[in-house]
């Protein structure tokens, strides 16, 4: 079992950043890939970014290539998401999430472990 509880969001200008975190339980956490997702107002869920165990793969959505990084602290439990350069069109609900697996990783049904989200909001 693994419990995920995300912090950082909030209020932010177009072009700012904003850094979320996500701190998992668990002494297995090491052996999990993890990622983000987000949901929009009326949009579906949909993948960020995400990282493997051991760091050693990343993938970023086409949409925040180039302006998010993901990385992780297995000594920490934690996982973050720097997202810079924002803009309105990156407003939702950011979703960590957890999985053994260590492919596919970029659909919803991939992870078996989810956090509560946490909001973020860019002003244009």
């Amino acid at each position: 079992q693994v419990q995920l509880v995300e912090s950082g969001g909030g209020l932010v200008q177009a072009g700012g950043s904003l850094r979320l975190s996500c701190a998992a339980s668990g002494r297995t956490f090491s052996s999990y890939s993890m990622a983000w997702f987000r949901r929009a107002p009326g949009k579906e869920r949909e993948s960020v970014a995400a990282i493997t165990w051991s760091s050693g793969y990343t993938y970023y959505a086409d949409s925040v290539k180039g302006r998010f990084t993901t990385s992780r602290d297995n000594a920490k439990n934690m996982v973050y998401l720097q997202m810079n350069s924002l803009k309105p069109e990156d407003t939702a609900v950011y979703y960590c999430a957890a999985t053994r697996a260590g492919t596919g990783l970029r659909r919803v049904t991939d992870y078996d472990y989810w956090g509560q989200g946490t909001q973020v909001t860019v002003s244009s």
